[in-house]
């Protein structure tokens, strides 16, 4: 256990950044599971799932959250799996 105010101070925001990290990061695997199983079941609302999940994935870029390769990667197979 610290000592330091300001580590303590650091350890609980450090604690509410990983939650949060790991929120955003969940919730672009969840959309980019959601397009596929449309995409699986032939689905009409495919399209809309993919532009959320490209969204999600630039997001999570963004942030930092999974390299922009992975990112690009990532949104060249789904755009593979629409067309």
């Amino acid at each position: 256990m610290p000592n330091m105010i300001q580590t303590i101070k650091r350890q609980r925001q450090d604690v509410k950044k990983r939650q949060n990290n790991q929120g955003q990061v969940t919730s672009m695997r969840t959309a980019k599971k959601n397009f596929l199983a449309a995409v699986k079941n032939n689905d009409d609302n495919a399209q809309e799932l993919y532009v959320e999940a490209v969204k999600a994935i630039d997001k999570a870029a963004s942030k930092g959250h999974i390299h922009e390769n992975k990112a690009a990667r990532d949104k060249s197979r789904l755009s593979k799996k629409l067309a």
